[in-house]
């Protein structure tokens, strides 16, 4: 193996999205790094100093003085260690799609060479790596797993929108395909991270432990969710709930809402496609995830029922729905959530107008078909869903807001976002 020291390691990072390009920033600040995506306007805009998805500021890309951007695979052959930062969503029948991790494993095997070390990082089901990747590296480059290149997985964590927990203050697990490489591995990485490292003792152990991070997460977030639908026919104030409970010191402090984003609700079907694919059924995550998958339409039921309570005409209605992102103070719009109760709305002959101040508008019309407006008009809604927590909703205060309905109207609060009195429903 030609790779044995840090020296000697000239890395790659493959994905430049709100996983990759804030590793590869703090990788180009103590080494040579490409940054590779085959987003040709975001290698662009990464090139001129900004990062649209802000996770990374234009000072710190300037920071990361050793960080070339590139979309040419040309660029990768000079590359001895590979790091795969690429999405890996479902698709429409809940199943896994590897073709973004498959396209990436085919870009790297074409450059791969003797002693080269590919990490994964992108969230997969136990066993992915091994069985999935590396036949595609095996395939494309002609060289053999263990002998001629090595893998590596390290798990992403990275949580969209948060400025305190960032990559190098959240302890990195790290793993190796064989003893040494887990040492190299779990060195670069250690290079970076100031929380440290944990260096798992397999491959399949890091990627089992990812995929259950968020399936713990989503569990927890489906008990409350089906605790506030029975505290709701009870008449009972969910959050004054969990309030009381929260005074003990070990009760876990979640909250109900709309199960979004690129993790939390997707990350679940990779961990029971492969328990189905070994012979098990997983009743308890694939239980949690019916719940979560079916708030979009509990959320648009129960505004309709508080509509008609207030004797509001339901059929041609206005609804403004503030927020699309899956969670607030960023422009993160994957598997939003949002999208369900837009969605059921519309089935109830409902126009609903998405505002959102945080995100691109063509990028919400190309992904779900919604155009959102740019600002929402005074007096107009039958209807609003403070659907997101922005700071800039907080700030607009109940007041503002209501003034954006008509003068018969239901206000609908989500995510705690206002206080209870100022509200007609909250979840």
């Amino acid at each position: 193996m030609t790779v044995t020291t840090l020296d000697n390691v000239k890395l790659a990072v493959i994905g430049l999205g709100y996983v990759g390009l804030p590793l590869a920033v703090e990788f180009g600040k103590h080494r040579d790094v490409v940054g590779f995506d085959i987003n040709e306007a975001r290698i662009k805009a990464l090139q001129d100093g900004h990062d649209a998805t802000l996770e990374v500021s234009d000072d710190e890309l300037r920071e990361a003085e050793r960080l070339n951007f590139s979309c040419s695979a040309d660029e990768l052959k000079s590359c001895n260690v590979y790091i795969v930062t690429v999405p890996t969503p479902i698709d429409d029948h809940k199943r896994p799609d590897l073709t973004p991790l498959v396209k990436a494993s085919e870009t790297i095997g074409a450059t791969l060479k003797q002693g080269d070390i590919v990490i994964y990082e992108s969230t997969v089901y136990p066993g992915a790596t091994e069985e999935d990747c590396i036949p595609v590296l095996e395939r494309v480059s002609g060289l053999r797993f263990n002998q001629d290149f090595y893998a590596g997985y390290s798990p992403e964590r990275i949580n969209p929108g948060d400025k305190e927990h960032r990559v190098t203050t959240i302890k990195k697990v790290t793993s190796g395909s064989t003893p040494e490489v887990a040492d190299l591995v779990d060195a670069l990485y250690a290079s970076i991270i100031t929380a440290g490292t944990h260096k798992a003792s397999s491959i399949k152990v890091a990627e089992a432990a990812k995929v259950i991070e968020n399936t713990q997460r989503d569990l927890n977030i489906a008990l409350i969710n089906e605790l506030a639908m029975i505290f709701n026919r009870m008449n009972i104030d969910t959050e004054e709930v969990l309030k009381a409970a929260g005074t003990k010191w070990n009760f876990l402090p979640f909250r109900p809402g709309l199960v979004g984003g690129h993790c939390i609700g997707v990350d679940p079907y990779y961990l029971t496609h492969k328990a189905q694919a070994i012979g098990y059924h997983p009743e308890v995550i694939l239980s949690g995830r019916r719940i979560n998958d079916s708030m979009g339409r509990y959320v648009a039921s129960e505004l309709v029922k508080a509509m008609l309570h207030r004797r509001i005409q339901v059929n041609g209605a206005r609804v403004l729905m503030m927020g699309l992102t899956f969670k607030e103070n960023c422009p993160d719009l994957r598997n939003t959530r949002v999208v369900d109760v837009v969605q059921e709305l519309k089935d109830y002959n409902i126009e609903v107008d998405v505002y959102d101040p945080w995100i691109d508008a063509d990028e919400a019309y190309h992904e779900y078909g919604i155009q959102p407006i740019d600002k929402p008009q005074i007096a107009s809604y039958d209807g609003i869903v403070m659907a997101v927590a922005h700071d800039q909703f907080k700030e607009m205060g109940a007041t503002a807001i209501r003034e954006l309905g008509k003068e018969l109207h239901v206000l609908y609060d989500l995510k705690y976002t206002l206080p209870k009195e100022a509200v007609d429903r909250r979840l």
